[in-house]
């Protein structure tokens, strides 16, 4: 199994519409094969020292894959072209972590 942990950083005020194309596309991920996990995240204000700054332009997708295969085949399907044809505009930039249990 792997996690990936996707931070994206969007277009000022764009979370709402960012969001809800995303959510359009999750129960079609969910359906492919080799995916356990995949939903998207966002900051929650506490009073934890250790935190940073709440960030309002930002949408953290938090996905568990049986491999690195599956996570490999999940980033050429159709759906993932399309997603990214309507979302282009609204993200600004991406950070990607691909994590396995230690």
């Amino acid at each position: 199994m792997i996690c990936v942990v996707a931070t994206l950083e969007l277009s000022a005020g764009r979370r709402d519409d960012f969001l809800e194309v995303f959510r359009a596309l999750v129960p079609k991920v969910l359906a492919e094969q080799g995916c356990l996990e995949y939903g998207p995240m966002v900051d929650v204000p506490t009073s934890l020292a250790a935190q940073g700054e709440v960030r309002t332009d930002v949408v953290t997708i938090v996905e568990k894959w049986e491999s690195v295969e599956a996570l490999e085949a999940h980033l050429i399907v159709a759906h993932m072209n399309e997603f990214r044809s309507q979302a282009k505009e609204m993200i600004r930039g991406m950070t990607l972590q691909i994590l396995a249990p230690a």
